[in-house]
């Protein structure tokens, strides 16, 4: 008896959720930043995709990649300020490859912190994202791709891809998802029937179709009052209405927001998302 396979499951930790300052501010006495609510703590954005065992044969940029880094199961998506923390809190040992939304500074300048992984792993990392964005990262980390004769120190050990379209990773269809930021375009992902959407305040009508059928999204929601480059709750609450996934996960969160006070008026399948939450993904 012949047909499709069932999607396999893929786990997604919320690495950080908060905003590019951070929850607590520095020097805040607002409600939410002096909160005893853990879930009020949020350090700067970026997820952890775990794909289990490979079940399929690489091809494409997985192929690629695992020439690189081997098996690929652990993806990071950025590699945000607070990277080294969230390793830490989170027990991630271990990046096989890693995935760029774009170059601003709370999702790259974690960067150098790649080098302990290179060390534990013994073997170079291969970084993807746009060539713009690769362009930018080469300009602004040049210690890295660009060293010296002579440095103390270590560098880490990247090897750029560059994204132009859908490929595959850890045996998984990885589809780029153009969104803007302002007037920054920025990619977001999706993988089966999640999607990752960070720093965004617009979703351009030829991305919407790359978003049918989502059950699980992540999704750029600042706060209540709306921003340039932004998503406010509202608006992102328009963005699940038309897309209608089986939940929804509300992340880059500034301290206008306060956890629980927050999910309690979210329509049902809405919430916040917080530092160190895990999402099972059926496929």
């Amino acid at each position: 008896m012949s047909g499709t396979p069932a999607p396999r499951p893929f786990r997604v930790t919320m690495l950080g959720t908060g905003t590019s300052s951070g929850v607590p501010a520095i020097g805040c006495e607002c409600a939410v930043c002096r909160s005893t609510d853990p879930r009020d703590r949020r350090t700067r954005p970026s997820i952890l995709l775990d794909f289990g065992d490979q079940g399929n044969q690489a091809t494409g940029a997985d192929a690629a990649a695992g020439a690189v880094a081997g098996s690929v199961r652990h993806v990071l998506v950025d590699t945000s300020t607070d990277l080294r923390a969230q390793a830490l809190a989170n027990d991630v040992r271990r990046v096989d490859a890693i995935l760029f939304t774009h170059a601003h500074a709370d999702h790259v300048v974690g960067i150098d912190e790649v080098r302990r992984f290179n060390h534990m792993q013994r073997s170079p990392i291969p970084i993807m994202a746009s060539p713009d964005v690769l362009a930018d990262i080469r300009q602004m980390f040049a210690y890295i791709f660009n060293p010296p004769p002579v440095h103390g120190g270590g560098v880490p050990k990247l090897v750029p891809f560059a994204i132009g379209g859908p490929f595959s990773l850890g045996g998984f269809e990885v589809v780029p998802v153009p969104v803007m930021h302002g007037p920054l375009p920025v990619l977001g992902f999706r993988i089966g029937a999640f999607a990752y959407l960070t720093d965004c305040n617009e979703i351009p009508e030829a991305s919407w179709a790359l978003l049918g059928g989502v059950r699980t999204l992540v999704l750029d929601a600042l706060r209540d009052r709306t921003h340039s480059t932004h998503f406010s709750v509202d608006q992102a609450l328009a963005v699940v209405a038309r897309l209608k996934p089986e939940r929804a996960y509300f992340t880059h969160i500034a301290h206008d927001l306060a956890h629980d006070a927050t999910c309690a008026r979210l329509p049902a399948g809405v919430e916040l998302a917080y530092d160190g939450q895990v999402l099972e993904i059926r496929g």
